[in-house]
């Protein structure tokens, strides 16, 4: 969602398959989570898929992101052709990465295009629009359409199109799951954004509470 919001096209790289085993399966539960989004398996110790991601960057820039110890200094470096990055092993105990890379670092490739590398992530906050979110669920916008109410908010209305396709299997329930927490991020972040919203907002919880002691009173 980030990705769509800021203009950039997203792709998932699943690194170090040579350390697990069913990789296609891996790749396609990604993919079918992930509908329009490419999704590659790596490794930098065998060089399987590598060639795949360099045609999927091309000449474009691209930025890696992911928590430390996700093997990004890896790629980058057989990307780039030599070591230009360090690389550490990850914690014997949790497998976490020990923050190796410690700043961000643009890397031109050879025959085009350019790679940066940035610091290990420990999480990520949606600062978006719902247009994003939109563009991130476009399965699910798709099947909105088809909803028998225009403001459907797939949560129990008749006709809804998008619940049908939980119920018959063709949407997976944890993906809807997944639209709502989302939208209501969005929704919140949009709220910290707008000044104005939050006074509307304020004024009428006030309200709320006002009602509320009123009716406590008469009670």
């Amino acid at each position: 969602t980030l990705a769509w919001d800021a203009g950039a096209v997203p792709a998932v790289v699943l690194a170090k398959a040579d350390l697990v085993a069913g990789v296609d399966e891996r790749v396609a539960a990604t993919a079918a989570a992930h509908p329009g989004v490419d999704v590659l398996a790596t490794s930098v110790a065998t060089a399987e898929g590598v060639a795949d991601l360099r045609a999927l960057i091309g000449d474009r820039s691209v930025v890696l992101v992911g928590e430390s110890g996700a093997g990004k200094s890896s790629l980058t470096n057989v990307l780039a052709g030599e070591e230009v990055m360090a690389t550490g092993d990850v914690r014997s105990g949790d497998a976490k990465g020990r923050h190796t890379t410690t700043s961000r670092q643009a890397h031109p490739l050879p025959g085009g295009g350019v790679l940066i590398d940035t610091p290990g992530l420990r999480e990520v906050g949606l600062w978006a629009d719902l247009d994003a979110v939109a563009a991130t669920f476009s399965d699910i916008e798709d099947l909105a359409a088809g909803c028998r109410f225009g403001d459907c908010a797939h949560d129990g209305e008749p006709g809804c199109a998008v619940t049908g396709a939980v119920a018959d299997g063709t949407l997976a329930a944890a993906r809807l799951d997944q639209w709502r927490a989302l939208e209501r991020e969005a929704a919140a972040a949009a709220l910290r954004a707008s000044p104005h919203l939050l006074r509307a907002r304020g004024r009428r919880f006030s309200r709320v509470a006002k009602d509320a002691q009123r009716r406590k009173g008469r009670d």
